[in-house]
């Protein structure tokens, strides 16, 4: 584990409560590939994730509590930079998505407007204040 790994461990172990996670609204699949070893997990309804900015970008965790043996966590920060890269490739490959599909477009058009609107510069909403 490096340090900087282990520093996100450890502020996602503080941070990441119980109490300040979410339980997970539909399924999460993880898998993490080495040349000699592949790591697959779920999480599903009865595990609770969290995401959050940080300082240089953002950090995401999925939890699945229980009994010792099927514990298990994944925690993953990017960097600003790689998530608004990822943001932009999302936003291009969204004709993938069933057109039909309402439910899900409208959930993520909601919170994608969410997110731009939280990240609106101050001083634009004090001049959106001043022309109403």
């Amino acid at each position: 584990m490096t340090e900087r790994t282990a520093a996100i461990a450890s502020e996602a172990s503080k941070a990441n409560g119980i109490a300040m996670s979410k339980p997970i609204p539909g399924k999460a699949e993880v898998a993490v590939e080495y040349p000699d070893k592949l790591y697959i997990g779920s999480f599903e309804h009865s595990a609770r994730y969290d995401a959050h900015f940080e300082q240089t970008g953002v950090a995401f965790a999925l939890h699945h509590g229980g009994a010792e043996e099927e514990r298990r966590s994944v925690r993953i920060h990017l960097h600003t930079a790689l998530f608004a890269e990822i943001l932009r490739e999302l936003a291009a490959t969204t004709s993938a998505l069933p057109a039909d599909d309402t439910a899900h477009r409208t959930a993520l058009y909601t919170a994608a407007k969410a997110l731009a609107a939280a990240l609106e510069p101050a001083h634009s909403h004090a001049a959106a204040k001043q022309t109403h």
